[in-house]
């Protein structure tokens, strides 16, 4: 089937935003070190071997690189025990060296995450997780704010596209994309949006979905956002990112976004794709997040 490209539909580049977000960090961190300021410092905890999560970790070390930061990498096998976990979060608190650091969920199911969220020095929670990180972003003061809304609000500025106003729809509710991101649309400062949240159990859904001019998706399932579903000139972003088995990948499987993008995308002024929309400027935001906690621009 050859889809029809149309006239309007624009790609937004999540992959060479990013590129270009990373080299103008990597040349301030120049300047800071050549000025004999302290090369930002990144670490990072994995416990197991989930392979999401490593592949996250990975390229967050290779982001790092790129900026010109030092990087850490801890890891655990599965069997930690929670007490060995929260003695390495303290740790990493003490650690004036570390600029700012994430522990990459999820956690095995022994472990209270939120427990160990809160266990971490709120000025060194570069994932903005921390219920006071939260709670500031919340009331619209300066703090770290969670890597994949951070990096969608910067995809939309970058790419000028209004969100004053306009009538965003998200889907999903998580404490990581759908409740941080609704606040932030909501901001004046921000996106100053008229914001509707929807999730699995939301009867209309469909039907706000199709009066949207911005739809942010992040509900987890493959697929879920339809042509029917959206209304013309809409702006589509994807943030799903379900591993879908593929024989004909090398991996074996292909990461398939929450919208049926081919046909989606011919209705949409703009659309970000899965692979290369969302994912790579939540490691980006991560690297600004580092970059803002080396500076100690929120917090001294």
């Amino acid at each position: 089937m050859i889809i029809r490209k149309p006239k309007y539909m624009q790609l937004i580049d999540g992959k060479a935003t990013a590129a270009q977000i990373k080299a103008e960090i990597a040349e301030e961190v120049r300047q800071i070190v050549a000025g004999g300021g302290k090369r930002p410092h990144l670490a990072a905890i994995l416990v197991g071997h989930d392979g999401g999560s490593e592949t996250y970790v990975k390229n967050k070390v290779i982001a790092c690189e790129a900026c010109g930061f030092k990087s850490s990498l801890i890891r655990f096998e599965e069997d930690v025990t929670e007490d060995e976990l929260l003695a390495k979060v303290k740790e990493l608190n003490d650690d004036d060296d570390v600029d700012g650091y994430i522990v990459q969920l999820p956690l095995p199911k022994h472990i209270d995450e939120q427990k160990i969220i809160m266990a971490i020095d709120y000025r060194k929670d570069v994932d903005g997780f921390h219920p006071v990180n939260v709670g500031r972003m919340a009331i619209g003061l300066p703090c770290f704010i969670s890597a994949t809304p951070l990096g969608i609000l910067t995809l939309l500025r970058r790419y000028g596209i209004e969100t004053s106003g306009r009538k965003c729809v998200i889907l999903g509710r998580s404490n990581i994309v759908g409740k941080p991101m609704a606040q932030l649309m909501m901001q004046k400062q921000y996106g100053d949006s008229t914001v509707t949240v929807c999730h699995s159990h939301s009867k209309t859904l469909k039907e706000e979905c199709r009066e949207a001019d911005i739809i942010i998706a992040a509900i987890g399932r493959p697929d879920f956002v339809t042509a029917d579903m959206v209304k013309e000139g809409a702006v589509v972003i994807d943030v799903g990112t379900t591993r879908v088995p593929d024989a004909t990948r090398k991996s074996g499987f292909r990461l398939n976004g929450d919208v049926k993008f081919d046909e989606v995308a011919p209705k949409c002024s703009f659309i970000t794709p899965v692979p290369g929309g969302v994912g790579p400027m939540t490691i980006c935001s991560l690297m600004k997040n580092t970059l803002a906690a080396g500076k100690k621009e929120y917090y001294k």
